[in-house]
């Protein structure tokens, strides 16, 4: 089973093991179909538990597990990084990606020309924004189907159009 990163736990929140960490998905992502978690602290070998319950609130989440029911029990984990099973990642629709997905990805041109790499993503209102640096400069995308032709998963790449002034 693959897992993934979703967060760093940065502190106990109440005293019956409530942890609150920081987020790594984006804001609105669904995390309520999360069942079980993986806690990994420095070098030490992964763990796993059952998830009472997770709850996304802007740039961090609180997190419940069962087997961590006390203040000192949470704070032992304060630092750790918790992983899911990509098989509770919520459905998307076809033109829809998880960030983590897009983060890496090289951009190129509908010409071919390499512009850089996904370093960052932001939202805005309207539209998430893509920050492609690691070419000659650094470069706003909004993630828009103008500017975004293609996303290719598979081949890591994402093929774009530059809008006059981009």
């Amino acid at each position: 089973m693959k897992f993934f990163e979703i967060g760093e736990i940065v502190k106990s929140h109440g005293l019956k093991g409530r942890m609150k960490a920081k987020s790594y998905v984006e804001n609105g992502e669904d995390l309520s179909s999360v069942h079980e978690a993986m806690i990994v602290k420095g070098k030490e070998e992964p763990r796993g538990y059952k998830v009472r319950k997770i709850v996304l609130h802007k740039t961090y989440f609180f997190l419940e597990l069962e087997t961590i029911d006390t203040v000192e029990s949470a704070d032992s984990l304060v630092g750790s990084t918790v992983l899911i099973p990509e098989d509770d990642r919520a459905a998307l629709s076809g033109d829809e990606y998880y960030w983590r997905d897009l983060m890496g990805l090289q951009v190129v041109t509908e010409e071919g020309r390499f512009l850089g790499r996904i370093e960052s993503i932001f939202p805005t209102g309207s539209n998430d924004v893509y920050v492609c640096a690691g070419g000659s400069r650094e470069i706003l995308l909004p993630a828009i189907s103008d500017v975004i032709l293609k996303i290719d998963l598979d081949k890591k790449e994402m093929v774009v159009r530059l809008l006059p002034g981009l």
